[in-house]
């Protein structure tokens, strides 16, 4: 996979700031996916996409899903003891969906 620039320059900053967990964002067109990753040991601590059967079954506006999957994520990375994370928003702009899943997770007490 190529990265643009943006994600490049991102995620360069989160790992020389700091050495917190990465919570990443991604979007296609038609689904949401997030997170939270251990780079130190390269692996998965949590995630939560709408492909998920709880999030795939319900007939909701892609806004309401994002709040749905930060609010998600949330829960499951603090279930594996993660509460401070840094937003890693990848390639997009901290803004519409992207925004919408940093302010849930926040709301649900994940901290960045």
């Amino acid at each position: 996979m190529k990265n643009s620039r943006r994600q490049n320059r991102t995620r360069f900053k989160l790992k020389k700031v700091t050495d917190r967990k990465r919570l990443s964002v991604f979007r296609s067109n038609n689904h949401i996916y997030a997170q939270v990753i251990n780079d130190d040991a390269g692996i998965t601590i949590a995630s939560a996409s709408s492909m998920e059967k709880i999030f795939k079954d319900s007939k909701i506006t892609k806004k309401e899903l994002a709040e749905k999957i930060g609010s998600e994520i949330a829960k499951r990375s603090i279930e594996n003891g993660i509460t401070e994370v840094a937003f890693d928003k990848g390639k997009y702009k901290y803004h519409g969906t992207v925004k919408i899943i940093a302010e849930a997770a926040r709301a649900a007490g994940l901290n960045f």
